[in-house]
């Protein structure tokens, strides 16, 4: 006789228990991030504001990486537990991710201040799309680090190291990832900030997804495939 199978194992069971991994992360984002988003709901959004801006969004890194460590986590849990994931996740990285996510959002706020001042500086007509670019360049770098610093222990100069290396040595998934913030942009301009919040957990999903040729190789080159 065929063996019976458990209960959730079937293709019901199975979406029933992604759509629960994802409500629970996609909650745990928001409350783990929720101080540094109501007050920047708050903020004039005026130039003058940026470094307030900074420390708003600095809870978003470590939210952020938790949520990617969950999702992760998700393809080789036995149990169904996404909170204990997304908070051993948390645990873990917090400090790792804050020693990149924070001058990462320094570089920016700076970048984005000049931009805003762009007609009262003075400054020649090329130097709004050089600064464009090197924002572009840095939040594609972000990106990478993050993703490297939720899975691996390195120190933090050897993951911003990685991250720019992966930036040539991986175009595809630097493409890919161009186009998923292109897209969290496009939401954010088109609606709202609330909107994006609500699912954030999908876009790092997608994210996770990306990464994954990424991940493989610097689990095969770095770590001794472990």
């Amino acid at each position: 006789m065929a063996e019976r199978r458990e209960f959730g194992d079937g293709p019901l069971g199975r979406a029933a228990n992604a759509i629960y991994w994802y409500l629970v992360v996609e909650l745990l984002l928001v409350l783990t991030a929720l101080p540094g988003l109501v007050a920047l709901a708050l903020l004039d959004r005026s130039p003058g504001n940026v470094p307030f801006v900074v420390l708003c969004l600095l809870p978003l890194g470590p939210a952020a990486s938790a949520g990617l460590f969950a999702l992760r986590d998700r393809a080789t849990s036995d149990a169904l537990a996404p909170a204990s994931s997304f908070w051993r996740g948390y645990r873990l990285n917090w400090a790792d991710v804050l020693r990149v996510w924070t001058p990462a959002l320094v570089v920016l706020g700076i970048l984005g201040f000049s931009l805003a001042n762009l007609d009262a500086s003075g400054v020649p007509a090329w130097y709004a799309p050089a600064l464009f670019v090197i924002g572009a360049g840095l939040l594609l770098w972000t990106v990478n680090v993050l993703v490297i610093v939720s899975f691996f222990g390195f120190r933090a100069r050897d993951s911003a190291r990685l991250a720019a290396h992966y930036l040539a040595a991986r175009p595809l998934v630097t493409l890919g990832n161009l186009s998923l913030l292109v897209l969290a942009g496009g939401v954010i301009v088109l609606t709202t900030e609330v909107l994006f919040g609500l699912v954030a957990v999908v876009w790092l999903a997608f994210v996770l997804r990306n990464a994954g040729p990424l991940l493989a190789d610097v689990e095969e080159r770095f770590t001794g495939g472990s």
